[in-house]
């Protein structure tokens, strides 16, 4: 079988797009300093200088223009030291975002510990507006970016030529685990497996050799990254020798541990004479970032439930308007622990609609366990608008300020639904269920109940708040492109 296109060296375009997020942090960075400066304490036009100065109780004295200089300076090496702009991390994943984070409140924290051990007094207004109005603009830049790279590797540019290498069924895994997130650049152009056949190793991915052939298929094919599974005919002396070759084809080495569903996180590496054992953390279920994601629970639903009052007035007259009954549809549904609770919504249905279920339950239509219809006939036509734009959803936002459940999180289950299910999908219930949460912005109804499951099950055991951030805005995104939803 002959290559395929060669496309653009990874190393040019890692450069290249590295170079590009460094202008837009510099950009950014300078931009948010100046307008502290300028809002906060003006120009003096007859010096041109911005007053007033930094003192500390000596009579010494720092113009806020040269502590400008010095933050833009500090802040933009943080930003490069931190691995923000790493190949590693760009275009997936929380870790970039994570990162950018990091080194601005580190930069920042440093600045008030140089103040407080100078006995010096910051202007506090000239950080409360660089602060977050320079992080926010770096994450939307970086946000930005990202959009841009998936749309250039949808095109199929910016993306890494990948071989997998190892043994066959634990190559074909990895392989449709790698399918499934096509946006993290890995072009799988063919496998190497311990006996080389013409048989694909899955859909669209031959196999192009048997070991013995390894690296004339990596020079053949241009390889950017070699993925390499468990193989039990290649030896720790081989996977060496293979090793150094590669090093001289700069050609980047992955090593998959065949786990599925663990984040980057919860994965460390030991050395142990040589020889690297990864260490995996077990989820916790409790502690000190639970208490912080119920902080950022309260806070959002509070704010939530003023901001939509207005929009709720309106659904409300419209729903009394369209069909009779109640306009809050209330239901039982099971949260953390297996413990029940009431769930609010806007009724988007007829007033009769739980009478109704058991006909359609034998549906064919049904999505797994998912009680979910494309053309359910007890939807109203408000219901229909409501569903399409996730407006049902809004009284839940009192749900989480009581308590039951989470901004983010899986999806509240029905009774009905708990009882079908398999002993490990009860770890959905290791959390509190979410008003949206990751399978509602993968694509909501249109996924199968295995997938679902999947990224629920890998949403209980990964979470961040930073995950929980992205979650949000993504969900933000679909409810304006509304995809899946019925």
């Amino acid at each position: 079988m002959a290559p395929k296109a060669i496309t653009e060296s990874a190393k040019l375009w890692e450069k290249r797009y590295e170079r590009r997020l460094a202008i837009t942090d510099t950009i950014i960075v300078v931009f948010a300093v100046i307008v502290a400066q300028l809002l906060r304490f003006g120009v003096d036009r007859s010096s041109l200088e911005v007053n007033p100065a930094v003192a500390d109780n000596k009579g010494f004295e720092v113009s806020y223009t040269a502590i400008s200089v010095a933050l833009i300076a500090a802040w933009l090496i943080t930003l490069a030291m931190s691995g923000s702009r790493s190949p590693k991390v760009v275009g997936i994943g929380a870790t970039e975002y994570r990162n950018v984070i990091s080194a601005t409140f580190g930069v920042f924290g440093l600045l008030a510990i140089i103040a407080f051990a100078l006995r010096s007094q910051v202007g506090r207004g000239y950080v409360l507006i660089a602060l977050p109005l320079g992080l926010f603009l770096l994450l939307l830049g970086r946000w930005l970016w990202r959009k841009y790279l998936h749309h250039q590797r949808e095109r199929h540019h910016h993306i890494y030529r990948t071989l997998i290498v190892g043994d066959r069924a634990k190559s074909a895994t990895v392989a449709e685990e790698i399918a499934r997130t096509s946006y993290a650049g890995f072009d799988v152009v063919g496998a190497v497996t311990e006996h080389g056949t013409n048989q694909e190793l899955a859909p669209g991915v031959p196999v192009l050799s048997g070991y013995e052939g390894l690296m004339h298929v990596v020079d053949a094919y241009h390889i950017d990254t070699l993925i390499l599974t468990s193989a039990d005919a290649l030896t720790p002396e081989h996977l060496r020798e293979i090793g150094w070759q590669l090093e001289n084809r700069d050609v980047d080495i992955i090593a998959s541990i065949g786990l599925t569903g663990i984040a980057g996180a919860r994965i460390h590496s030991r050395p142990v004479s040589g020889m690297p054992l990864v260490h995996l953390e077990v989820p916790e279920f409790e502690g000190g970032k639970y208490y912080t994601k119920r902080v950022f629970d309260i806070v959002g639903s509070a704010l939530a439930l003023i901001l939509i009052s207005p929009l709720a007035l309106v659904i409300t007259t419209l729903i009394r308007l369209d069909s009779p009954g109640p306009v809050i549809f209330k239901q039982e549904r099971v949260g953390i622990g297996g413990k029940p609770f009431t769930m609010y919504k806007f009724r988007s249905m007829t007033a009769d609609a739980e009478l109704r279920r058991d006909e359609l339950m034998n549906d064919e239509t049904r999505n797994g366990h998912l009680f979910k219809h494309k053309s359910d006939p007890r939807i109203t036509r408000v219901g229909k608008v409501l569903r399409k734009f996730s407006l049902d959803e809004l009284p839940q936002f009192y749900n989480v300020l009581r308590g039951d459940m989470s901004i983010v999180g899986p999806r509240p289950p029905l009774q009905s639904e708990v009882e079908n299910y398999e002993a490990w999908v009860h770890r959905r219930l290791l959390v509190k269920p979410g008003i949206t949460g990751l399978w509602q912005v993968s694509g909501r109804s249109d996924l199968s109940w295995e997938d679902s499951i999947r990224l629920d099950l890998y949403y209980v055991e990964n979470w961040s708040l930073i995950e929980d951030l992205l979650i949000v805005l993504r969900t933000v995104r679909t409810m304006i492109s509304p995809k899946g939803a019925y």
